[in-house]
């Protein structure tokens, strides 16, 4: 499986970013997709997932309310719409992908339970 992190680049707060991720290969083994985010001297830490087939969602408690994600199967294709942006969301992006199906959504936050991961996309956020 790869995967392909676009659409990020620098905006002013309050704005607005859809960051993008393609996925490829065996596509079928994809079971979820998520969007992780790491800032300058800070650890990497979990944004949203979706599931593949029935488009569950999970958020971090920051970004509810102005993130959304979701998927466009036949495009294999995940978004992250980002609104109203803060200072504090500036990051590189990376998205990721799990071939394993979790039967309690608190597996989808933690990076180690993903097998794939894309190149990342930087967002900048200024005041």
């Amino acid at each position: 499986v790869q995967l392909q992190a676009s659409g990020g680049g620098l905006v002013q707060v309050g704005g607005s970013l859809r960051l993008s991720c393609g996925v490829s290969g065996r596509t079928f083994s994809t079971y979820a997709v998520g969007w992780f985010r790491q800032a300058p001297g800070k650890e990497r830490e979990f944004v949203a997932a979706i599931t593949w087939s029935n488009g569950n969602t999970y958020y971090e408690d920051p970004v509810k309310g102005r993130f959304t994600i979701s998927r466009d199967n036949a495009k294999n294709t995940v978004y992250l719409q980002m609104n109203s942006l803060k200072p504090e969301d500036t990051a590189v992006y990376y998205c990721a992908a799990t071939t394993k199906m979790y039967y309690s959504g608190k597996y989808y936050y933690s990076p180690g339970n993903y097998d794939y991961w894309g190149q990342g996309t930087l967002v900048t956020v200024s005041s």
